[in-house]
């Protein structure tokens, strides 16, 4: 069974008497463990196509089944759910608690859980661990470089132990050499069986990938597998 599945999705938005196709006729589907780009110029799609796949929209018609659970017609407190429990974010911006250190960031997601404070801890300071942060736990956002943050925001992603990571142009702040190691990072959490979906527009940020699917126009345009 696919992790993801879509089917004939369409995303059509309305502006006054005009009609906007942001998707007109996605069909994809996604293994477990498949590491893949996303990727499309500037209004071609890949940002709807990733918030529909993240649960933070909803499509115009046609079915989303994520592991085996049809999200399609889900209301935003269902969807609010299934994102907590099936994927971890992360975003070009971090989205960190300046105030609050890397424990707590990446705990956030087990507190909306209701998981009890010991497993939480535990579970947070694996997370942390697993992505080369275990020396930095008390540490603010204030006291880190931007691959520091970014690796909490990855921490924070995994900790739920969800079914996809889902990056949107996770490297966008980040200096070259920085942005290199968040990628080798990703493959590295590949590797261990992590199913990862990076919505970019760098062609360098895609290679990393093992398919790369391309969007245009609301459609996709291509699907490749660049590497096994």
């Amino acid at each position: 069974m696919s992790l993801i599945r879509l089917q004939s999705i369409a995303r059509l938005y309305q502006m006054g008497t005009e009609t906007i196709y942001a998707l007109r006729d996605v069909s994809l589907e996604v293994q477990r463990g498949e590491y893949l780009a996303i990727m499309g110029p500037s209004g071609s799609g890949k940002s709807t196509l990733m918030n529909l796949i993240g649960c933070l929209d909803t499509a115009t018609s046609g079915q989303y089944e994520l592991n085996g659970t049809d999200v399609s017609h889900m209301d935003d407190n269902q969807l609010a759910e299934v994102r907590n429990k099936e994927i971890g974010f992360v975003f070009q911006t971090f989205n960190l608690l300046p105030r609050s250190n890397a424990l707590h960031n990446v705990e956030l997601p087990l507190i909306y859980g209701g998981m009890a404070a010991e497993e939480r801890r535990r579970q947070t300071l694996e997370a942390l661990a697993q992505v080369g942060l275990g020396d930095r736990v008390n540490h603010r956002p204030t006291e880190m470089s931007g691959g520091q943050r970014q690796r909490v925001a990855i921490a924070r992603a995994l900790v739920n132990k969800p079914s996809i990571i889902l990056a949107d142009e996770p490297t966008g702040n980040l200096d070259s050499k920085t942005g290199a190691e968040i990628m080798a990072l990703f493959e590295e959490l590949s590797d261990k069986g992590n199913t990862i979906l990076v919505v970019t527009h760098e062609e360098d940020v895609a290679k990393h990938a093992r398919r790369i699917i391309r969007i245009r126009d609301g459609l996709i345009a291509s699907d490749e597998v660049v590497r096994t």
